[in-house]
């Protein structure tokens, strides 16, 4: 392949993209004039991707926001503090680096052999909603994708017994911070590609040594098979997760299905008023037969 061609298939996927990424900015209002973003840098493909077309955008937006990427180094073994300094100067963006030893206190409460994901993630993000609020971010962007989206909607199902997935927007629990996710348009194979052809220094994930989520996993490949024999399926699940119909499901908070009982008690009620009144009237008229009374 030409280096034109692969030119050529690079700036098609880049604006692939940013098209995700500006669709979902604005189909939910994610970033407003005078915004201050802080873009969360664990290292992967995911969080490189967004903020490389969250620098793209800014740009090209017709509102202005400022940028402020933010890594927190969580004092895992091995894990290569300078990587991200290193690249984030390169791009000569403003970015932050927190150093908090969670790493110690998630190995010192989960047993030998357990997932660290849970508790390591709630720690990160405390700490990620504090730095916000003490750099004046108004928003969070978090770099989670449509198949992440999936995932965690199906694991809810199948898993919890609820129907719910990662919202676009999120407001955070102390109602201090505003999640947002960019990337809720995007695939991941589109992601991991423009990653690839970037050359991103990419910090593996499984520094801990943490086991792999083994349902997350089996979710995944169920969405991969899925695919396979349905074409676009992926592309539904996401669209279906905007076209809610509250009354041909079974939660009574969201549809006053006791409001459908009395208004259909009411009509058998009339129905049977009615009938009643024609009848009698039926009864009590006389009858003639061949002109005769």
């Amino acid at each position: 392949m030409s280096k034109n061609t692969e030119h050529r298939k690079l700036d098609k996927l880049k604006q692939r993209l940013l098209r995700g990424v500006g669709s979902a900015i604005a189909d939910f209002g994610m970033i407003e004039d005078g915004d201050r973003v802080m873009v969360c840098m664990s290292g992967g493909k995911d969080s490189y991707t967004l903020l490389s077309l969250l620098i793209d955008l800014q740009h090209r937006a017709p509102v202005k926001f400022d940028l402020l990427a933010v890594n927190l180094d969580q004092k895992q073994p091995g894990f290569p503090a300078h990587v991200l300094p290193a690249y984030l100067e390169s791009l000569r963006v403003p970015y932050r680096i927190i150093e908090r030893d969670t790493y110690s206190v998630v190995t010192s409460v989960i047993p030998e052999g357990k997932t660290m994901c849970s508790l390591c993630s709630r720690l990160r993000r405390g700490i990620l909603y504090n730095v916000a609020v003490e750099e004046g971010c108004s928003k969070i962007a978090l770099g989670h994708h449509a198949d992440d989206i999936l995932e965690t909607f199906l694991l809810n199902l199948f898993f919890s017994g609820s129907l719910k997935a990662m919202p676009p927007m999120l407001r955070s629990d102390d109602r201090r911070n505003m999640v947002i996710r960019p990337l809720a348009y995007c695939w991941e194979s589109d992601i991991a590609a423009f990653a690839a052809a970037q050359n991103y220094p990419i910090i593996p994930c499984d520094l801990c040594g943490s086991q792999e989520n083994l349902k997350r996993k089996r979710v995944k490949r169920l969405i991969d098979e899925l695919q396979m024999e349905i074409p676009n399926a992926r592309q539904s699940m996401l669209r279906g997760l905007s076209n809610i119909h509250p009354s041909q499901l079974m939660d009574a908070r969201l549809f006053d299905f006791g409001a459908l009982g009395a208004a259909a008690n009411l009509a058998d009620e009339l129905d049977a008023a009615i009938g009643h009144a024609d009848m009698m009237a039926f009864t009590s008229a006389p009858v003639t037969l061949n002109g005769a009374s």
